[in-house]
């Protein structure tokens, strides 16, 4: 066999994980048709099929699963190189990828990051803030945020924090439809919940005790739609008790009925160990801890 490119395996990867040649060129930042020809010539080379090439995307072959393996874990020692030997400004230069759930992403992360990103104008931050899981051993992300503390993988992870949800409304729809003392008076409102075949973990499920007491459902599959439909006085909510401090116009109801929920905060062991992994991971957890009295 002859020797191959190694930079093809830039491109194999970037396919492999996305599953599309325009979002791997995105990625890699170069032209679809060239990403399309490294890989034919990566094909070439190893005289083997790598892909299925589908309408809907490009899919593994038992041969590519093989090479995935094997280009990983040539990929993760170059991270290890890249931080074992370069200085400090390398280190801290580059992209970071934060991976989190809308909520704490768009009500918590997505202000406080930026102090970072001023500390370093070399370092580029990706804030990926989503109601889905990510993929740390397939680089969706180089930092997670997660509901649950995951136990499978090469993932390194500690709690981030505990944090409370409870029951609001806008004052302005209680002032339409009159007062909630108890929960008997639930039965005639609307509640503002989550789309409930797209939870994408069980730990979501705030409603099942609350469903039974009216059939009125205002469904959206974000936080951040549940958030602007209580807002906009469509219903009532259960909502992340961090992100109302900007809201003056809502307020609790029904205050003894209380959810508390985890974050936790992952990275791959592959890239723990970089510095600007490090450095982004150490000033997320010691943000949270500096404003824990938001979470719970």
């Amino acid at each position: 066999m002859s020797a191959f490119d190694w930079n093809d395996l830039r491109f194999f990867l970037a396919v492999a994980r996305a599953g599309r040649l325009t979002a791997a060129a995105r990625h890699l930042e170069a032209d679809h048709t060239t990403v399309s020809r490294r890989i034919s010539a990566l094909e070439a080379t190893l005289k083997a099929k790598l892909f299925e090439r589908k309408p809907q995307g490009y899919s593994l072959t038992e041969q590519g699963e093989r090479l995935l393996v094997h280009a990983e874990n040539m990929e993760s020692q170059a991270l290890a190189v890249a931080s074992e030997v370069g200085g400090a400004d390398l280190a801290l230069s580059g992209t970071v990828r934060i991976g989190a759930p809308d909520g704490i992403g768009t009500y918590f992360l997505a202000s406080e990051l930026g102090a970072l990103a001023e500390r370093h104008p070399d370092l580029t931050l990706q804030l990926v803030a989503l109601p889905r899981t990510f993929s740390l051993s397939k680089r969706e992300a180089d930092i997670a945020i997660t509901l649950e503390q995951p136990t499978e993988g090469r993932l390194v992870s500690r709690k981030l924090t505990d944090y409370r949800l409870r029951l609001y409304a806008s004052k302005d729809y209680l002032k339409r439809h009159g007062p909630i003392s108890n929960v008997e008076d639930l039965a005639d409102k609307t509640l503002v919940t989550y789309v409930a075949d797209l939870i994408y973990s069980p730990v979501l499920d705030y409603f099942s005790g609350l469903e039974k007491l009216t059939p009125r459902r205002f469904e959206c599959a974000s936080v951040v739609a549940q958030m602007e439909a209580v807002r906009a006085g469509v219903g009532i909510g259960i909502l992340h008790d961090y992100a109302l401090g900007n809201f003056p116009e809502l307020q609790v109801v029904l205050p003894e009925i209380t959810y508390m929920r985890s974050y936790w905060l992952v990275t791959h062991a592959d890239v723990r160990s970089l510095r600007r992994v490090e450095e982004v991971y150490s000033f997320i957890l010691s943000r949270v801890r500096a404003n824990r009295g938001l979470f719970v």
